[in-house]
């Protein structure tokens, strides 16, 4: 069980880097002119934003830039660890090499931002408002799909590339939901953030 654990977290270490990276990428004014939203504002029928103001394709182009990034640098940092390198479950298919790292990099972070979207969609009809949770009786359910959507996405990339059991897809995205609500907690407390969830 132990290694298990150990072997999702080596896995997808490096979308927890591509994800603060892109949260401090999008705090700070750099590329400015791309802080837009990836919905252009349009009002659907019902009289609500698509996605909202928030899911921007600055947001978007960053996590895909630094999912690619993150594997890169985390697989060369495996190369020097070979223990932890053969627990990464991508390792067991494809070899450790540049090009490869670029693009199941470049897959993960696609992932990551690609299934923010159906969430943001839902909370736009249920009128929550972008960067917040819900305060009524959804608010424990949006708590965690907000940590697990990308998650879900990740997980899929994992089961799509590499032959995974259905215990370690769902502790993907167990173990990892887990993980970013402890990562946006320091992030809140370095106020990168502005909520904690």
């Amino acid at each position: 069980m132990l290694e298990m654990i150990l072997s999702l977290y080596v896995t997808l270490m490096s979308v927890i880097f591509a994800g603060v990276a892109n949260m401090v990428f999008c705090k700070y004014p750099a590329f400015s002119r791309l802080t837009i939203p990836m919905d252009a504002g349009k009002i659907l029928a019902d009289g609500k934003r698509l996605f909202g103001q928030n899911k921007t394709w600055k947001g978007f182009m960053g996590m895909v830039l630094f999912g690619s990034l993150a594997q890169l640098f985390w697989g060369l940092i495996l190369k020097t660890t070979p223990s932890l390198e053969s627990l990464n479950l991508f390792y067991k298919v494809f070899a450790n090499s540049i090009l490869n790292n670029l693009w199941i990099g470049f897959l993960l972070g696609l992932a990551y931002v690609v299934f923010e979207l159906p969430n943001s969609f839902m909370k736009r009809r249920l009128e929550i408002k972008p960067g917040k949770t819900a305060v009524n009786r959804w608010k424990w359910f949006f708590i965690f799909i907000d940590q697990a959507d990308s998650l879900l996405g990740c997980a899929l990339v994992v089961a799509v590339l590499v032959p995974i059991n259905s215990s370690q897809f769902f502790g993907f995205i167990i173990l990892g939901a887990g993980t970013h609500i402890v990562v946006n907690l320091l992030l809140y407390c370095f106020k990168l953030r502005k909520n904690p969830f």
